[in-house]
């Protein structure tokens, strides 16, 4: 009886299980097509972010260091709001003990940072500033390690001695020893300071974001340093200079909407699909395409310690990112965090 139960029920069961289908060769187009659209992304957004350089330094030929952040953020938090309530619903209020970090992170990361920035461009080639600017990861692994006692693993020693080898070759133009009796010009100095200033807003942001997610934490802090850079920006002559004229605005736009919220997009959007170690190898490549834009853009001369400095830092880069991948089962998703997101925009 039950051999003839089995077989009764075994024709309806043929009919409930589903029929292979034959393969269909636009699902497994659009199945390869994501990871390929990934990458093209997030070389894309190591595009968007080294043409920063160019922006930033044709900004600070037109206004003031902080009315130009001023305005950059201006733009920058317009589309992060609308992006924060698109994606997250609303804005979810931080908590009391985050208030004063994020307030930290908006006076470093978007206040100070913009004006070392801003005021180190006028002064020094865009291309140099961005290889200055690409040993943030470097700093920030030191620092962890010094506040958050992150393992320092050889890789990463070796990162960061390859990598600062790199920043001082282009610094002193492959000439140490002149440049130690010359001392660093101003506009050196005041890269460094984005440096710093990056750090201490990237260091913050590991804290923070244990609570909100980075897009709300960039939001706020992107709020907070523009109010902040807005009373600066009266008091340098953001209104009693004349008209903003429409080049000024224009890069404005770019370093706003493309360096700062489509950068984060994508980035993120890459760290979701390929992982935050994999998709951090494309920051080594923000240097380079800001070197070669402002060959082609600004007639910058590439010089060899520049191409030596470019190679030696982003192989720093890349064995500190592969030293941090050893010292860890998982990725920790907060090392891609210091992108700019001002985040996203690699620092820029």
């Amino acid at each position: 009886m039950k051999a003839n139960r089995r077989s009764k029920l075994k024709p309806e069961s043929a009919k409930v299980k589903p029929q292979p289908k034959p393969c269909d060769p636009i699902k497994t187009k659009d199945a390869a097509d994501p990871l390929l659209s990934t990458y093209i992304k997030l070389l894309l957004t190591a595009v968007c972010w080294g043409g920063t350089f160019i922006a930033g330094k044709s900004l600070a030929q037109h206004v003031g260091p902080l009315t130009g952040a001023f305005l950059r953020f201006l733009v920058a938090c317009v589309f992060l709001l609308a992006l924060t309530l698109r994606l997250e619903k609303k804005l979810v209020l931080p908590g009391r003990n985050n208030l004063l970090k994020l307030f930290l992170m908006g006076m470093t990361g978007i206040f100070l940072y913009n004006y070392f920035f801003l005021k180190g461009l006028k002064l020094i080639e865009a291309g140099r500033a961005s290889i200055i600017v690409a040993t943030n990861p470097i700093f920030i692994a030191l620092m962890s390690a010094v506040f958050f006692r992150e393992r320092l693993n050889l890789l990463k020693l070796a990162g960061i001695l390859v990598s600062v080898t790199g920043a001082v070759t282009v610094i002193t133009r492959g000439e140490l020893v002149m440049a130690i009796g010359a001392g660093f010009g101003w506009g050196e100095l005041y890269i460094l300071g984005c440096v710093g200033s990056w750090v201490a807003y990237s260091l913050l942001g590991k804290v923070v974001m244990a609570d909100l997610s980075p897009l709300a934490a960039v939001t706020y802090s992107s709020l907070i340093g523009t109010a902040a850079l807005f009373p600066a920006a009266v008091m340098e002559g953001l209104f009693s200079s004349g008209s903003i004229s429409l080049a000024a605005w224009a890069n404005a736009v770019y370093l706003g909407f493309f360096g700062t919220v489509l950068g984060f997009v994508w980035y993120y959007q890459g760290i979701q699909r390929i992982g935050p170690v994999r998709a951090g190898i494309f920051i080594n490549f923000v240097p380079i395409s800001a070197v070669l834009l402002a060959f082609v853009l600004l007639d910058e001369p590439i010089t060899i310690s520049l191409l030596a400095g470019a190679v030696l830092v982003s192989s720093g880069v890349y064995l500190t990112t592969l030293g941090s991948r050893r010292t860890a089962s998982t990725p920790d998703p907060s090392a891609a965090r210091g992108i700019h997101t001002d985040a996203t925009d690699g620092g820029a």
